[in-house]
């Protein structure tokens, strides 16, 4: 049985939606959540809640890491944050996954600092799964390296290589570059290097995809840097927002319409699902010495809840072994 802990303090919406979250997840998991943060605040949210007592508990933790706290700054200066209490629980082994909705520049400094980088990996890499015509694809990195060389994109392509090989279970997974043209010789300079590097790895690399071509599933992994792939994501998230927006303004306008809406609404409701992020939990950053998985900074308690559960079956799957085992050095 896994222990997950959660650093309740960090994000917009904390403690009481990340909280709210615990609970929730509390009632599907078997897992330990170690709810780490204010005891204080802790002890005052779950009061509002029944749950099984037996599956949460508090660790104190004086400090708050804020969104505009210096990553460097917060391991050296707040080191009873929430955040760096729980990378010191993954750290030590006293947890098997640590859940975050902070600071993601502190986070990943704390992970890189405290849980440390496995051996041979050069630079971690943020995981998110998105929703494509095909299925999902695995977009590497979603915002951990806002500059990155061109070895670290070869490098984030082995391990996404690895995790949906051994997590997901697609033999031979194909790999694409995310580039402003599909043509080999389109791109800036790092962009061209890593192309080369993927052509000449042992991967099943298809070459550059377009933007448009990403929501087709035209890659089971789709490689960045993190500041080409966060804006993806976030692009992504906006237009599922807005075309649901516009649906409803145009299925409302009269009384016809609103007939014509209540017979298609399951149909509906099945692709806003598909677009919700949230059903999708958080991210995983690949690469370190311990499971530490990001969620939204704006996550409510549906997100929260969904990233404690996928945080536990990464956890139970054994995610950061299976790196270790298959990525060269």
């Amino acid at each position: 049985m896994s222990k997950i802990a959660i650093d309740v303090m960090g994000g917009d919406n904390a403690p009481v939606e990340i909280i709210k979250g615990c609970v929730e997840a509390s009632k599907e998991t078997d897992s330990t959540l170690i709810l780490v943060g204010d005891k204080d605040i802790i002890i005052k949210e779950l009061k509002k809640y029944t749950y099984p007592s037996n599956r949460i508990k508090i660790l104190h933790a004086s400090e708050v890491v804020t969104m505009e706290d210096s990553p460097t700054e917060v391991i050296r200066r707040k080191k009873d944050s929430s955040m760096v209490v729980g990378l010191n629980l993954l750290k030590d082994k006293k947890a098997d996954a640590f859940v975050s909705a902070g600071n993601t520049g502190a986070l990943l400094a704390g992970g890189t600092f405290i849980v440390r980088r496995l051996e041979g990996v050069q630079r971690p890499a943020l995981a998110s799964l998105i929703p494509t015509d095909k299925g999902y694809s695995l977009l590497m990195d979603c915002g951990a390296n806002t500059d990155a060389k061109a070895t670290y994109l070869e490098q984030f392509a082995r391990m996404g290589d690895i995790y949906m090989r051994e997590l997901k279970g697609i033999d031979n997974p194909s790999v694409g570059l995310i580039n402003i043209g599909v043509e080999e010789e389109k791109g800036n300079t790092v962009v061209k290097e890593a192309y080369k590097l993927l052509q000449d790895s042992s991967m099943n690399f298809i070459g550059n995809v377009e933007a448009r071509d990403i929501s087709m599933g035209e890659a089971d992994v789709l490689i960045c840097d993190g500041f080409v792939g966060n804006i993806v994501l976030k692009q992504m998230e906006g237009f599922g927002l807005w075309i649901f927006k516009l649906l409803k303004e145009e299925l409302t306008q009269n009384p016809i319409r609103k007939i014509g809406a209540a017979i298609i609404m399951p149909a509906l409701k099945g692709l806003k699902d598909k677009f919700d992020y949230s059903e999708q939990g958080g991210a995983p950053l690949l690469g370190l010495n311990g499971l530490v998985v990001k969620t939204h900074g704006s996550a409510k308690a549906k997100q929260v809840k969904h990233t404690i559960l996928q945080s536990a079956k990464l956890a139970d799957q054994d995610v950061v072994g299976k790196i270790k085992q298959n990525i060269s050095i």
